[in-house]
């Protein structure tokens, strides 16, 4: 395999590892009515399943990183594909609730361990273009939240006469592809470079470094949620209930123009400060625009909002591969990272929640929405190789 088509294999693994993040989670929501009434759900038994992810995602962040210390990046990948897959396909033959639940956890510990790997993927198969190898697997992730979303009403589940066991079940068969792929195709010098450092491959999270990327991740990601889970309430108590739908769609396809213009743009803004400040203060500005408006402008800032912080995720993506000086260390940074940034997102979250049950208005739970969307602001780091952040991170004080 010559260079150039190793490099168009590692760009193809890395989109499509990057959709299988995402696909089999994003299949739950178009069918959610289904399932709560064939499964008698309530409505917190649906919020339980639907936190799932975000809760596996958080707790198995950090410990997942020993799989890629013991079995290399392509191992690791193939098992999390297939561990994903795995629960996807057990949660077609659900017959209850807590059987859902379980299925869905193992399926996203699958999706869990993959994270962290990506990021060490993309540092070991192209390590002069980290921002663009970001870029590309955060153009398959957000592909990967739409293509479900997109497909399963109108195409899936009548394939499936409208059952929606089935229905879930085929959004593992492309995960199996992938872990084949993977497993055959993934760059030779890659695949002998699984790492023998066993013994730190817990994360550190003392590591000053590991703060200041999970708290830039934790600002996009609490930021992102939360307007998805916020925003249908805040309108429906506004008397805007016609603009729900309007403007959930505006805030997660703006993210689609963002992601291609990353892939334009990628390797120019790869080591610069100032896009994350540019970014972070962007964001901010669409949840205040949203906290004071109730009308079409929502959906326009909720489109802003998906724009800034679709590009700022791939961005965000990249910091590890970008600042650890030692290979070995990118999986655990990541991993470190993921396990603050999603705990970040859940605190966010439970605070939201309680600040509209205590004011008893919806619009309380934006202000919590907006203080979590600034710490990137503070935690952007300076953007020069660093010491391994398994150990506490010496920054530069280099500023682009």
């Amino acid at each position: 395999m010559n260079r150039s088509i190793a490099g168009r294999a590692s760009f193809g693994l890395l989109w499509t590892c990057g959709v299988s993040l995402r696909l089999t989670v994003l299949s739950v929501p178009p069918v959610i009515s289904l399932i709560q009434r064939d499964l008698n759900l309530s409505g917190t038994e649906i919020g339980l399943l639907s936190g799932i992810p975000v809760v596996v995602f958080a707790i198995v962040a950090a410990p997942g990183s020993i799989v890629i210390a013991r079995m290399g990046v392509r191992g690791a990948l193939v098992s999390g594909l297939l561990i994903a897959a795995g629960g996807g396909l057990l949660r077609a033959i659900s017959s209850n609730a807590w059987q859902l639940y379980l299925t869905t956890m193992l399926m996203s510990v699958g999706i869990a361990v993959m994270q962290p790997a990506m990021a060490a993927a993309v540092r070991e198969w192209m390590p002069k273009r980290s921002a663009f190898g970001t870029a590309v697997y955060t153009n398959g992730l957000i592909m990967g939240e739409i293509i479900p979303v997109a497909t399963m009403l109108p195409f899936v589940l009548p394939y499936f006469d409208g059952n929606w066991r089935p229905a879930l079940g085929a959004w593992s068969l492309p995960l199996i592809a992938t872990a084949i792929a993977v497993a055959i195709f993934v760059p030779k010098s890659a695949a002998n470079a699984a790492t023998r450092r066993v013994a730190g491959w817990l994360p550190r999270l003392n590591s000053r470094l590991n703060w200041r990327i999970g708290l830039t991740l934790g600002s996009i990601t609490s930021t992102y949620f939360c307007l998805n889970g916020f925003l249908p309430a805040c309108l429906n108590g506004n008397g805007h209930r016609e603009l729900t739908s309007a403007a959930l769609t505006a805030l997660n396809a703006g993210q689609i123009p963002a992601s291609f213009l990353m892939l334009l743009a990628a390797d120019k803004l790869q080591g610069k400060r100032w896009p994350y400040l540019m970014l972070g203060v962007l964001s901010s500005c669409c949840v205040v625009g949203i906290m004071t408006s109730a009308s079409g402008w929502t959906v326009f800032w909720a489109g802003l909002a998906g724009f800034s912080l679709g590009a700022a995720l791939v961005l965000a993506l990249a910091l590890a591969p970008l600042l650890c000086s030692n290979p070995d260390d990118v999986a655990v940074t990541s991993a470190a990272a993921f396990a603050i940034s999603y705990g970040f997102a859940m605190l966010v979250s439970l605070v939201s929640g309680a600040a509209w049950d205590l004011a008893g208005n919806v619009n309380a739970a934006l202000i919590p929405i907006l203080l979590g969307s600034l710490p990137i602001l503070l935690a952007a780091p300076t953007f020069a190789r660093t010491e391994p952040a398994v150990a506490p991170a010496t920054m530069s004080s280099e500023n682009a």
